[in-house]
């Protein structure tokens, strides 16, 4: 089986396109991309222990803002209450923070937890999404890949 950073920036490179044709329309073509291990919960580890991969985009030298920053803060918020932190912004404030960032820009797709900021916040959560299910989609992949060469194994694998 692949390793799960290798399966997390496929899925970045597959979107990637998308991503360059989203930034002739945003206000910037910055961003950073924080994605937590799925297979870690709040319960289970500590914030920095379950950030899986981080990835800038654009030239993060340049930044008028600390995007990585600001995206670690909506990943931990995300991961945190397991849901896109636009749901504890706009439906349930009573779990917010007062560390939490007031900007969504995450997104939550089963155990995936992808946040980014740079642009935004609206195209922050796309972006997160499309990274998120191509994550789920690789990992369908690859259950299935393992399934058919060896429909005898009783494990996922190693990864």
């Amino acid at each position: 089986m692949r390793s799960q950073i290798d399966i997390v920036t496929d899925a970045i490179d597959l979107v990637r396109p998308s991503i360059e044709q989203l930034f002739k329309r945003t206000n910037r073509q910055e961003l950073h991309i924080v994605v937590m291990n799925p297979r870690l919960k709040p319960w289970e580890a500590e914030f920095e222990d379950a950030v899986l991969h981080e990835e800038s985009l654009g030239e993060p030298e340049k930044w008028t803002l600390p995007f990585d920053q600001m995206a670690r803060q909506k990943a931990r918020q995300a991961w945190r209450a397991q849901n896109a932190n636009i749901n504890s912004q706009l439906v349930h404030p009573a779990s917010l923070r007062e560390d939490d960032l007031l900007f969504f820009g995450s997104f939550v797709y089963g155990d995936i937890v992808v946040a980014c900021s740079g642009v935004q916040q609206w195209y922050d959560m796309l972006v997160s999404g499309w990274i998120a299910v191509a994550i789920e989609q690789l990992y369908i992949h690859e259950y299935q890949t393992i399934k058919a060469e060896t429909p005898g194994q009783q494990t996922f694998g190693q990864g």
